[in-house]
């Protein structure tokens, strides 16, 4: 039978998803033979909304920026079994490669099943992984696979997922939590929440395998309550779950039983930090504890507790299911398996893009994600987030693993990858990750909420002009000492985009100080405005759009601008048709 499937992640039905599907209902007739379906986000958030045409389970035609008045014609073409009338919006073959050079495990069934149906997750597998566990592993051997595989947790740390699990089931202890980290609060990170709007038993079935592993009786997903369409999407997929037997008592007729609950949390980036999400959940204020001890000895409610991010637990099914050394056979000797990254920036195929550790960041950015926007020069790419760092374009080669990331003075992160033109200036985007984690900052250690907040002021002098001599020198001393005294990892970590961008762009730093020029054009406190007189043909658009008359001259000749006047909104440089007006 065919089946039109119409993709509605959050990216989809912001680009008009919803409107599709309606259209596409709206002409469908009551002896048509065909199905219309939903699915969640395939990864190519560049061209949704995306309606995938199935011959059953075989892709017949993906259509691409599809439109509600494209919906007739759809309906229309799957009618007739005739398809000519769709090239238009037919995915091209460029954009095809996006997915072709690929390696899907965390996100499998992305794009691919009915997020609201788990029989479509059983359909591709679902839940096999789970009855071969409790019907012929013990916890110690489901942590031997895991630790065979080389799973690292994929929330930033990078630590081995066998040695949480391990820890945690050594622990004594009648009651004992696995926990999800989906608190994912990254500027330009979205892979936890496409995951879990996308295949929610993904998520389920994996945690339900660390609980066996474990031991725990209870599991509980810590989601940012900004994800509305994911908490709606996961709490159907534990009542299916529940419903069909794998949660709940006896689960699968064993003697395992776990229950499973949501959690929503305030959107506090701190509460990212496992211990600083435990006291969220207990209804604490989300801030850092000291470690030792450990959730794993002592955690959620004091007892132990195992903590990890939604991509980690997406990955453990198919583990199970394919073998350990399957998942290690891919990746680098440090770094095993395959990374979902979030695409985003001055790129011109923008979404989620998973790849085996090793591929390089030129193969990311310019195989699959298609190089810059508008022809422009790539300039850096800013990897982990407000944690991470910057990379250059001379390091573009640089092999995607944990160790060779960090080399760099970046980090992996939890996936992340920000792209940048020439266009970006470096100096305003450490000043844009130091507003972040400044204001994110929980204020329990005077390192980060007093140190972040003055390397921000000096960050915001020198983007507004007035840098000052000896400030990249005190910029590097309150980020090595902020690095040695925060307590937990938020403040840590802030530092490292401004030691990166000083590292690599101590040039532009040097300018915005010395020269008061903003190399890339972009600090509007730095801009110069001025009228070419030979390009100027005195039509007085600029002078009359100007808000504080810092514009004059006479009509058929030509323009001045009075710096002295000029409040640099640009208004004038939008509406010249002749290039007059140059900004430097």
């Amino acid at each position: 039978m065919m089946r039109i499937v119409v993709g509605q992640g959050s990216c989809g039905l912001a680009a008009g998803a919803a409107q599709v599907y309606g259209a596409l209902e709206a002409n469908r007739k009551a002896e048509d033979v065909f199905s219309i379906e939903i699915t969640g986000c395939i990864g190519m958030c560049y061209l949704e909304p995306i309606v995938d045409i199935y011959e059953g389970e075989t892709l017949a035609k993906r259509l691409v920026r599809v439109s509600e008045k494209d919906g007739e014609r759809i309906v229309n073409a799957v009618r007739a079994g005739e398809f000519s009338s769709l090239a238009d919006i037919e995915i091209s073959e460029e954009d095809k490669s996006f997915l072709e050079l690929q390696t899907r495990i965390a996100l499998r069934n992305c794009g691919i099943i009915d997020p609201d149906k788990i029989e479509a997750y059983e359909a591709h597998g679902g839940y096999s992984a789970i009855r071969k566990v409790l019907g012929s592993m013990s916890p110690e051997a489901v942590i031997e696979e895991i630790k065979t595989s080389g799973l690292a947790g994929r929330g930033g740390a990078g630590f081995p997922t066998w040695f949480k699990w391990n820890a945690a089931r050594a622990s004594a202890g009648d009651k004992k939590y696995l926990i999800c980290n989906a608190d994912e609060g990254d500027p330009g990170a979205f892979m936890d929440r496409a995951v879990i709007e996308s295949d929610p038993h993904t998520l389920i079935e994996g945690m339900l395998i660390g609980a066996y592993a474990i031991g725990a009786s209870e599991m509980v997903v810590y989601v940012r309550a900004e994800y509305p369409l994911a908490i709606k999407r996961l709490e159907k997929a534990i009542a299916a779950a529940t419903e069909k037997g794998y949660l709940g008592s006896n689960i699968m007729g064993s003697d395992f039983s776990c229950t499973m609950r949501i959690k929503a949390g305030a959107g506090a980036f701190v509460c990212g930090e496992e211990t600083a999400l435990i006291e969220s959940l207990e209804g604490k204020r989300g801030m850092p504890r000291l470690k030792p001890p450990f959730p794993a000895q002592k955690g959620y409610n004091d007892l132990p507790s195992n903590i990890n991010n939604v991509e980690t637990f997406a990955n453990v099914a198919w583990i199970i299911n394919n073998g350990g050394e399957a998942f290690a056979a891919m990746g680098t000797e440090n770094s095993k398996g395959t990374k979902v990254f979030a695409l985003t920036g001055k790129i011109n195929r923008g979404g989620l893009v998973e790849v085996p550790m090793g591929k390089t960041l030129r193969h990311v950015i310019y195989d699959i994600g298609g190089g810059i926007r508008g022809g422009k020069e790539f300039k850096a790419v800013q990897m982990g987030g407000p944690s991470g760092g910057c990379i250059p374009a001379e390091l573009l080669d640089t092999v995607i693993d944990y160790k060779c990331l960090g080399a760099t003075g970046a980090i992996m992160g939890s996936g992340g990858m920000v792209v940048m033109d020439e266009g970006t200036c470096m100096v305003n985007m450490a000043r844009f990750f130091l507003d972040f984690t400044a204001k994110e900052s929980c204020g329990k250690c005077i390192h980060c909420r007093i140190g972040t907040k003055r390397m921000l002021e000096v960050l915001t002098r020198i983007t507004e002009g007035e840098g000052r001599e000896g400030d990249i020198e005190l910029l590097t001393e309150l980020c090595l000492g902020i690095k040695d005294g925060a307590l937990c990892g938020l403040g840590q970590t802030a530092p490292n985009p401004v030691l990166t961008a000083i590292k690599y762009f101590r040039e532009e730093f040097e300018a915005h100080i010395n020269d008061k020029k903003c190399p890339a054009g972009e600090c509007a406190a730095l801009k110069q405005y001025a009228i070419d007189k030979e390009k100027c043909v005195g039509c007085s658009l600029c002078s009359r759009n100007c808000p504080v008359g810092a514009i004059s001259g006479k009509v058929k000749e030509y323009f001045v601008i009075d710096s002295d006047k000029c409040i640099k909104c640009g208004k004038c440089a939008s509406v010249c048709r002749f290039g007059a007006v140059k900004v430097g």
